[in-house]
């Protein structure tokens, strides 16, 4: 932890030394939310968002609120090591072309309805069920803006396979349905919280908090399954394209998937009492559980190990975090000098047009930075060095 704020009506406790203007008003407004428990906490990759800081962590008391989940419900990551050392530039070209035909990137979805039996067996409300067709095309999709699906090399020269997406629309739709839900909410309760913070809330006695928190769980389960059946896809086209070849494969050449989300809440135990704890753009980080903070393109990224820290609601950043916004780096930052960056590491990028400036490295912050601000929360399992990337 690098610093506390104690001017609020709960303590602010934050992992990095700056933090932009808006974020820090957001992490005021939560700490003064009249629900709000023990303390806000504020991860090194935080940076403004919709009502709460992306990189925070919230714990609330009989409530639930729909903003400190954010849009894409469950959003997270998986990672797959394999046991492949050597695979070529052609090769790795010939992945990510097959891996742009195999699995639809962007706003695209499947033609064709995938596999119901893949789709979470949980119970869902209706908004969920009107959406669930749709669901079953977007199933095994990657998106866009930060999402990736990248090829990467750890320190002793093994390769893994790392994904990044989320809930895709059925997420968003069950975000923003709700939200303006509670927002009616408040205003027939004259609620004493301002409008202006974007922190309505359901009771969760209400049937509406009820509802919200069925189909917020039925998006985090989705959005695992997208990502399962997403690698077992690209599991697929590396099998294709690399036996029998300089990278042959072996029996077992896939471990097992490690998968973390963030944008959830979940009813935990902490500092001796039942909270719903909101991670948005945050991790959980339990003691020993394995968990990944990627960089951004053209950075390193981290397997890592919890330490179960309690002042940070056991919880971690989930990747570099925004430096600045999207419209600002298409704005300010150059192609020529942010493509030759990326060449000059050898990186297979998808920096491609102006449009993609956005997702720039320079478009984040150093990683290695936020990693060292947080070394009380996680400890460094693998660092994997990115060869090959595919974004939406």
């Amino acid at each position: 932890m690098k610093r506390i704020i104690s001017t609020e009506k709960l303590p602010i406790k934050l992992w990095l030394d700056d933090v932009e203007d808006g974020a820090l008003q957001q992490a005021k407004n939560i700490a003064n939310f009249p629900y709000a428990q023990q303390h806000v906490a504020i991860m090194p990759d935080a940076h403004q968002g919709y009502g709460m800081p992306i990189g925070g962590i919230l714990a609330t008391k009989e409530v639930i609120i729909p903003n400190a989940v954010g849009v894409d419900i469950g959003c997270g990551m998986c990672a797959v090591k394999t046991d492949i050392t050597k695979i070529t530039r052609e090769q790795l070209k010939s992945v990510m072309i097959s891996i742009r035909k195999l699995i639809p990137l962007g706003m695209k979805r499947h033609k064709k309805a995938q596999d119901r039996n893949l789709m979470p067996d949980l119970p869902f409300g209706p908004i969920v069920k009107r959406e669930y067709s749709n669901a079953l095309k977007q199933l095994g999709t990657l998106g866009g803006g930060n999402h990736f699906i990248e090829l990467q090399r750890d320190e002793t020269g093994f390769l893994w396979l790392m994904i990044h997406s989320g809930s895709r629309n059925l997420g968003h739709t069950v975000a923003t349905h709700y939200n303006k839900l509670a927002v009616k909410e408040n205003l027939k309760k004259r609620d004493s919280v301002p409008k202006n913070w974007q922190l309505a809330y359901f009771k969760m006695s209400s049937s509406l908090g009820k509802d919200y928190l069925t189909e917020m769980q039925y998006c985090v389960d989705f959005a695992l399954a997208n990502r399962k059946l997403m690698m077992t896809r690209v599991v697929q086209i590396m099998s294709e394209h690399l036996d029998g070849s300089s990278g042959a494969l072996t029996p077992g050449y896939f471990g097992k998937m490690i998968n973390i989300a963030h944008n959830y809440a979940s009813n935990e135990k902490h500092f001796g009492r039942k909270v719903y704890v909101h991670r948005k753009g945050a991790t959980s980080a339990k003691k020993d559980e394995l968990g990944i903070i990627p960089g951004s393109q053209g950075t390193c990224s981290y397997i890592v190990r919890g330490k179960g820290n309690k002042d940070s609601f056991t919880s971690c950043s989930h990747g570099a975090g925004r430096i600045m916004s999207r419209s600002r780096a298409r704005k300010i930052l150059n192609l020529k000098i942010e493509k030759q960056k990326l060449e000059k590491l050898g990186i297979i990028h998808a920096l491609r047009h102006a449009k993609d400036l956005d997702e720039a490295s320079s478009a984040y912050k150093n990683i290695d930075i936020v990693m060292k601000n947080q070394k009380d929360l996680v400890s460094i399992e693998n660092q994997l060095t990115p060869l090959a990337v595919v974004k939406g």
